[in-house]
Parts: structure tokens; sequence; C-alpha cells
């Protein structure tokens, strides 16, 4: 399991950095670095929302945005566990999708951000 985030915007790196302290059991590994289409990460859409990779039967499953980082979540301990189940589960959800949006949109205002952070969501 892996959750991919964009290595050239600061917010998501201090992001990626705070899940990583967590503990939690997956991979935390910048976009660039990885084989997206190998992955069968879409790469637009993993510019404006972070995706999670995670093994199924069939091969893999990609979730973005705030189902990614539900299900990354639900890798770690109890607490983080059941973080991650109430961010994929409504009424939670209802509110996260726009939420994340809404971080997403305004990633370059955030602390730790610069104008690399600026993403079009179209």
């Amino acid at each position: 399991m892996t959750l991919l985030y964009d290595a050239d915007c600061g917010f998501c790196t201090a992001s990626a950095a705070w899940l990583g302290r967590r503990k939690l059991r997956t991979a935390i590994s910048p976009l660039h670095r990885a084989d997206l289409a190998g992955l069968g990460v879409d790469a637009d859409r993993a510019r404006r929302q972070i995706p999670f990779v995670e093994p199924d039967g069939a091969g893999t499953r990609v979730s973005y945005g705030h189902v990614a980082i539900g299900r990354a979540l639900a890798t770690g301990g109890p607490g983080w566990r059941l973080a991650g189940w109430l961010l994929l589960h409504p009424p939670v959800s209802w509110l996260a999708r726009p939420a994340y949006a809404l971080v997403a949109r305004n990633r370059h205002r955030l602390p730790g951000s610069t104008a690399a952070c600026r993403i079009d969501l179209g």
C-alpha cells in the first residue's frame, strides 16, 4: 500500500511527513518517484487529488482525495483506523469531500506553501 504525494508542494510534503509520523502501515512516497501507469494511477488526477494505491484480488485499487486519506489512516493504530473509517462513511464523508476540495484548491495559500503548490482543478 502506498500513499503518493506531490513533493513539489511544500504543504503536501509537510502533510505527508505528518502522516509518516503516525506510524501507518503504508508507504508514503513522492509522485515523481512512482511508476504511475504501472500502478494504475491517473497522472492528471494525481496532481489534483492525493492517490492511495492498494493491492486487491485483481491487481490494484486506487483511491483519491479524502478517500485516499481515509484508507491510509485506516492502516494505522486503533485511533487512526477510527479516523479513517469516519472519513469514509457518512455523515463525515459528506463533509470530507468538499473540505478536501477546498484545501486542494487553496493549498498554495496554506503554511509552508509556495507558488509551485498552485494547481488547476479544471
